[in-house]
């Protein structure tokens, strides 16, 4: 009896995937500085699951100053995002990226539109009346997606050992995006990337 407990439960383990440490990605330039706002997403080779299991809002991208507040938002694939204007002037929020066109039409302070993103990829967001406002959805279809803190750091927690694919990205990154092949092990551990930046535009904060 004993013997055949064990050997059930050595077949539950070797049937579920081994789940692996603290994965954390650093990112810095050629020169060693931290990237903040770099999205880093994980695609475990046996596949990763749905994106809004792990990626909870709401999730809202506000007009504030003059400026979309935050820069870079990662939502799952199917979310519904918020667009509140916090300003005391109208804004018409736009996007013409493939994987969301849309439209805004001019609203003013206190109101809010919202667009559901059925697509993933990247989305760059403007204002048809401030044209030096920008920002960027990047709409996950991966759970383990996380944008990097101000110390270039993007933790990913929870994701299963074994082989998988790296992707990181910048919306002013010097290329397309940084593709590569990890090992995701069992234990916590840190892989550091190296991407070049150009300098982000100046951005106006006046009436």
């Amino acid at each position: 009896m004993i013997r055949f407990a064990l050997a059930l439960l050595l077949a539950a383990q070797s049937a579920c995937p081994a789940l692996a440490g603290d994965f954390s990605v650093l990112v810095r330039t050629p020169a060693g500085q931290p990237v903040a706002d770099a999205v880093v997403a994980l695609y475990p080779a046996g596949g990763a699951g749905s994106a809004s299991e792990r990626l909870k809002g709401p999730f809202a991208v506000s007009q504030h100053d003059l400026s979309f507040d935050p820069f870079v938002i990662v939502a799952p694939v199917g979310v519904e995002v918020g667009f509140p204007n916090k300003d005391p002037v109208r804004h018409h929020v736009y996007s013409f990226s493939p994987a969301k066109r849309f439209e805004l039409k001019l609203y003013g302070k206190q109101e809010e539109r919202t667009v559901t993103f059925d697509k993933p990829g990247v989305v760059a967001l403007g204002c048809n009346i401030h044209d030096w406002m920008n920002a960027y959805v990047f709409v996950a279809d991966s759970p383990f997606t996380v944008k990097t803190d101000a110390e270039g750091r993007a933790l990913l927690r929870g994701a299963p050992a074994g082989a998988a694919r790296l992707k990181v990205w910048h919306p002013y990154a010097k290329g397309p995006a940084l593709e590569s092949s990890v090992q995701v092990g069992a234990a916590a551990q840190t892989e550091t990337v190296t991407l070049d930046v150009r300098r982000p535009p100046e951005r106006r904060h006046s009436y």
